[in-house]
């Protein structure tokens, strides 16, 4: 074998063993990163059983929203953390088991939200509008409510829904 040949060799060897080795590398970091480019934003987030709250307005109007009900810690914590966008009837039901002080914030929550605060005969006793996308700043009602409807921002002014108005849902003793 010539010195030449053995040299040309060596860089042919050495050239697919860089090739391989780089190959190595990509698969291996497309097998750590790619199964979870395919799952959800979130991992391990909290699922909800969805319901069916009717607001009737005092005039006269009955407004219905399909909900997802946050019942326990981890879903209240949750809340509509990380969604995108939300369906005009759609909303989340927070309910809290007896009446009780509340505070509600905005943290990794993308979507601007009404908060309509609820007494627990499903009397309206506060209406927060447009709470922004991100606020770490605490919002409540200044009173003890049973629940908190969550809606899109802006909805309560566009359906005309408003401290005073009411809430049917079980929850309250008042299901639709």
């Amino acid at each position: 074998m010539t010195t030449d040949y053995f040299w040309r060799m060596t860089r042919r060897r050495l050239s697919r063993a860089r090739g391989a080795s780089a190959f190595g590398l990509v698969a291996l970091l497309a097998a750590l990163f790619l199964p979870q480019a395919a799952t959800p934003l979130r991992a391990g987030l909290e699922t909800f059983q969805r319901d069916t709250v009717v607001i009737e307005t005092a005039a006269g109007d009955q407004r219905r929203f399909t909900v997802e009900l946050a019942v326990n810690s981890a879903q209240h914590a949750q809340g509509l953390m990380f969604r995108r966008d939300l369906a005009a009837d759609a909303g989340m039901l927070f309910l809290f088991g007896r009446t009780r002080e509340v505070s509600m914030w905005m943290k990794n929550t993308l979507i601007p939200l009404d908060m309509l605060f609820i007494a627990e005969d499903g009397r309206i006793v506060a209406v927060a509008e447009r709470a922004v996308p991100g606020s770490l700043e605490t919002i409540s009602p200044g009173q003890p409510v049973a629940g908190v409807l969550e809606i899109n921002g802006g909805m309560a002014a566009r359906l005309g829904i408003a401290a005073g108005d009411r809430v049917r849902h079980a929850a309250f003793g008042t299901a639709p």
